[in-house]
């Protein structure tokens, strides 16, 4: 295991997936800024190296996933306002377009930021003590960061509620809302369950398909249309293709290159 900076931010290998744990469980997981560059540049790390095929991003301990931004340090929300990029920006951006499928691993309670952390996943399993809250408008300050990763996620008037009166989901209505993929009591078993279904499949149909679905999002129809009858023949043209078809056809297991 190797850790990002003051071990507020642990990496760690377990064959092919990227494990990656706030590691702050006295301050519920909190975002401060060096957590924020952490998971930033181990995202791009993942995605330049093609042997890591998930990211699982999960909290110490079994509290919180992520409390959001620490505001105990007093300087939450202060930025350089000279510098148009910033930190909780940034991830979201990195988490945006990395073709290496993210996992939210949610232990507990997943708060304000937390939410946004969960919300730039692919697919979340959550444990079934967990909470889902923006509370921001207790404290004078709205999610308008989070709206960008989760505004897609959950019906407008289950939104608005959130948003407006700070009170959190269960679990389970987080689950009904679509919001998250699974509620486990065995939260490690249906992290592995889930990475079992997708480790096995084309590495390189899951690399460019997630660009491809990411791109779309904020397309229109005709032009979505135009894109993605480009991006089938460059799926075509892979070596996972050709491999996966012919095992297809001779009964077989298919052997993947990745490329």
């Amino acid at each position: 295991m190797s850790t990002e900076p003051a071990d507020e931010l642990l990496t760690e290998m377990r064959g092919p997936v990227m494990w990656l744990t706030i590691n702050r469980e006295d301050k519920r997981n909190s975002l401060n800024p060096p957590v924020l560059a952490g998971l930033t540049e181990a995202l791009a790390n993942a995605n330049r190296n093609r042997e890591v095929r998930a990211v699982v991003i999960t909290g110490a301990g079994n509290r919180a996933f992520c409390a959001g931004a620490d505001l105990q340090s007093g300087k939450s929300f202060k930025f350089d306002y000279s510098e148009p990029y910033v930190g909780f920006a940034n991830l979201f951006r990195q988490a945006k377009m990395s073709t290496v499928p993210l996992i939210a691993r949610v232990n507990g309670a997943c708060m304000a930021g937390g939410m946004g952390v969960m919300g730039m996943c692919d697919m979340v399993v959550a444990t079934p003590q967990a909470i889902f809250g923006l509370p921001e408008v207790k404290v004078g300050i709205f999610p308008a960061q989070v709206l960008s990763v989760i505004g897609h996620l959950l019906p407008r008037r289950v939104l608005a509620e959130m948003c407006l009166t700070g009170e959190p989901l269960t679990a389970a209505q987080a689950l009904e809302h679509h919001l998250i993929n699974y509620v486990r009591e065995d939260l490690d078993a249906g992290v592995d369950w889930l990475l079992g279904r997708m480790l096995d499949k084309a590495p390189a149909a899951i690399r460019r398909g997630l660009y491809t679905m990411k791109k779309i999002e904020a397309m229109a129809f005709e032009e979505s249309m135009s894109f993605t009858e480009s991006q089938i023949g460059l799926f075509a043209l892979t070596e996972d293709a050709a491999e996966g078809q012919l095992a297809f056809r001779e009964k077989r297991k298919p052997v993947w290159t990745g490329r």
